[in-house]
């Protein structure tokens, strides 16, 4: 019997040794068996997913389908859209819209009054005789943009956030918020995590990221910036960022969109008041905040503003901005030197 006891006690020993040990591994690893990944497409790019936890494949699964709800709700292109009801009643009537379109447009309207204009919802005049996206871009004559531009004036969006009401003043005016709308999806992607149970995830709508917890092996969130310098087919980076738990970062580059006619190239960022690609010597614009739209929006605006005004834009916002110009110098903002490692030996900080 006593021999008996002192073999169940051995063995009662080495099973809680071994409980401590499994412990620990699943504190360190156990989290992988609950990563899941979702690759979809929407907003004509690809929304990638990585989640952490139990209803992860869930999550990520009902997260796909709220990017396409968003943009079935934004798109001018969708028709039926909020958006594609407002152009189409553009100079006539006031219509009752989606509360969270209301939102993004108000969103929208203030960054476009705080940037002077170089951010404009009210840019579809200008984006559609370009078509970027299309198989057949156009470079506009200067009859065409003169005929485009008079239409094109954020003050003529007017919003009523208690009725959720919105209306455009002019016949021929239009909305195109895609330069707003991946920055919004990471926001509903994000939402979406926060009603799961999730330990963690990430999403990347096209230049927009958001993250979401923190990862289960404890490190930082960190988000590679491309290097502008690189074709798609062979992407690299220009270093690392540093993002915290439920922050967002929207890139604004030359390189997503552009094509290049009798020798010259031209890029999709527009300055809403020439009606022409800006060229100020920029290549891309990086923005961290606390909402993903916003961050989408203001990585446009900061393009169009340069980097003097645009480092004063993002700061009446509290956001991080990083600029990459044509002779590969990088700028950032002062909170952004916390956060940004360089390890492109091309690139220098200014």
């Amino acid at each position: 019997m006593t021999k008996h006891k002192k073999i169940t006690a051995a063995m009662l020993s080495a099973l809680a040794v071994l409980i401590v040990i499994l412990i620990i591994l699943w504190t360190r690893f156990g989290y992988r068996a609950q990563m899941y990944t979702n690759n979809s497409y929407a907003m004509a790019t690809y929304v990638q997913q990585t989640v952490y936890g139990p209803e992860g494949e869930q999550a990520a699964a009902e997260a796909a389908q709220a990017v396409t709800a968003l943009e079935n709700q934004i798109s001018w292109r969708v028709s039926g859209s909020d958006i594609d009801r407002l152009n189409d009643a553009a100079g006539t009537e006031w219509l009752t819209i989606d509360s969270d379109t209301v939102d993004l447009l108000a969103l929208s309207l203030d960054v476009a009054e705080k940037s002077g204009g170089a951010f404009d919802p009210t840019v579809l005049p200008l984006t559609s005789l370009w078509r970027f996206e299309s198989e057949t871009p156009h470079v506009p004559t200067e009859e065409e943009l003169s005929s485009a531009l008079q239409y094109v004036g954020y003050a003529d969006l007017r919003i009523n956030e208690e009725e959720h009401t919105a209306s455009l003043r002019r016949h021929y005016e239009g909305i195109d918020l895609g330069a707003i709308g991946k920055g919004a999806a990471c926001d509903r992607v994000v939402s979406v995590y926060a009603s799961h149970d999730l330990t963690a995830g990430v999403v990347s709508v096209g230049g927009s990221v958001g993250v979401y917890g923190n990862k289960p092996d404890g490190t930082d969130w960190l988000v590679a910036l491309r290097d502008p310098d690189t074709p798609d087919e062979s992407v690299g980076s220009i270093g690392t960022l540093q993002l915290e738990p439920g922050e967002f970062v929207s890139t604004s580059g030359t390189y997503e969109k552009q094509f290049t006619q009798d020798g010259v190239t031209y890029h999709h960022l527009l300055n809403p008041h020439t009606g022409m690609p800006e060229e100020n010597g920029l290549v891309s614009v990086s923005v961290v905040c606390e909402n993903g739209a916003l961050s989408d929006a203001l990585s446009t605006a900061c393009f169009v503003l340069g980097k003097e005004q645009g480092l004063a834009l993002a700061e009446t916002y509290g956001a991080e901005v990083l600029f990459v110009d044509d002779q590969k110098e990088i700028t950032m903002s002062d909170g952004m030197q916390e956060r940004f490692t360089l390890s492109n030996a091309a690139y220098t900080l200014a």
